[in-house]
């Protein structure tokens, strides 16, 4: 069976489809394929293009399934007790360093991969996975401040937005992501520190200024604030990056800013997980979706940045001149990627969320 992305967001679940629905409720029995002309895929919603299953197909007579999940989170408890049968994955940064030390995932064999020779170096030895040797990476951005423009005075440059003085002018009207991470690295930021903070002082600290907050906070949104904000239900979310980008095509009147005390850079990876029944078949996708032209359809659909330097030739030119989606290297620099912390420093953020989103 073909399963394909529908066109919504990065991030978000189809939790109103019955047809996913259905299809993960399947015995795992279900995925048991035979090698040679099969490819189960198990990614983020909406990250390809649209003809790049077709393409794929067409050109290799692999026949591909497109199953979704909603965060890195959920991906790792589906893999956690074993591989109920998929052959490529997408995980984020710090859930592949994760993943490595469960031996969750493959070697991948570079030399079936022609096409390797088309990213960019400086994404192939990260900390996350040295050498690469379980990850290519596909896509990468930022998180920040997707906004509505007539609501603001000048451009919101800053996680005050969110947790200073100019939040009281914005108050009822502020959207955040329910990511524990991802907005405690936010406070952590304002507050001068790394969102990989192993501190239990400074946690503390941004779970009290987060909670200090929270009078101006309308809700804690499950990756729909770009879907609040266009509907005109927010002036200011916290957001994926490319989930403002695309709804800024649907009203001029949005847009979006990666706060001056830097933010969450984040890197998503093509892995192959341990017991995948189509190794080569995953070799072959991995190769066919970082062909320049390929690469560039992708990214030209989902508006995502790209480490693919072939494929950035054919990127459309607005959007390579466009910070919210190509920030600057000195935004970049302020930027930090997560890291896995180990289970004693990760319950100080659990026990920290806890407390932040029941007070």
């Amino acid at each position: 069976m073909i399963r394909k992305p529908t066109p919504l967001t990065r991030r978000r679940f189809l939790a109103g489809s019955a047809g996913l629905a259905a299809a993960s409720l399947l015995p795992s029995a279900a995925f048991a394929q035979k090698k040679g002309g099969k490819l189960n895929i198990y990614s983020f919603d909406t990250y390809v293009g649209d003809n790049t299953i077709d393409d794929f197909t067409a050109a290799t007579g692999i026949t591909v399934r497109y199953d979704t999940y909603a965060n890195n989170e959920e991906l790792f408890a589906k893999l956690k007790t074993r591989n109920p049968g998929y052959d490529i994955i997408v995980p984020s940064d710090y859930m592949i360093q994760k993943m490595i030390a469960a031996k969750k995932l493959l070697p991948i064999d570079k030399s079936k991969i022609s096409n390797l020779a088309n990213i960019d170096p400086s994404f192939l030895d990260p900390k996350y996975d040295p050498g690469s040797k379980f990850s290519i990476p596909y896509m990468w951005g930022t998180v920040g401040l997707g906004y509505r423009m007539p609501a603001i005075k000048g451009t919101p440059d800053s996680w005050s937005y969110i947790f200073g003085p100019e939040a009281d002018a914005l108050k009822g009207s502020i959207v955040v992501l329910d990511d524990q991470r991802a907005m405690i690295g936010a406070a952590l930021k304002y507050l001068g520190f790394s969102l990989n903070s192993t501190n239990p002082a400074e946690i503390a600290q941004a779970r009290d200024l987060f909670i200090r907050a929270k009078k101006n906070i309308k809700s804690f949104s499950p990756d729909s604030g770009q879907d609040v904000l266009l509907a005109g239900d927010a002036n200011m979310v916290v957001e994926w990056n490319g989930d403002i980008v695309q709804v800024m095509k649907q009203d001029q009147n949005l847009s979006y800013s990666l706060p001056k005390e830097g933010g969450m850079r984040w890197t998503d990876c093509l892995c192959i997980p341990t017991g995948a029944p189509n190794p080569d078949n995953a070799l072959a996708w991995i190769n066919f979706v970082n062909g320049p032209k390929v690469n560039a359809g992708i990214a030209n659909t989902i508006r995502y940045a790209t480490p693919n330097l072939a494929a950035r030739k054919l990127i459309n030119p607005d959007d390579l001149k466009n910070p919210a989606i190509y920030p600057s290297e000195a935004a970049l620099a302020k930027c930090e990627s997560l890291i896995d912390l180990g289970s004693k420093v990760t319950k100080l953020y659990d026990d920290a969320w806890t407390k932040i989103r029941s007070a």
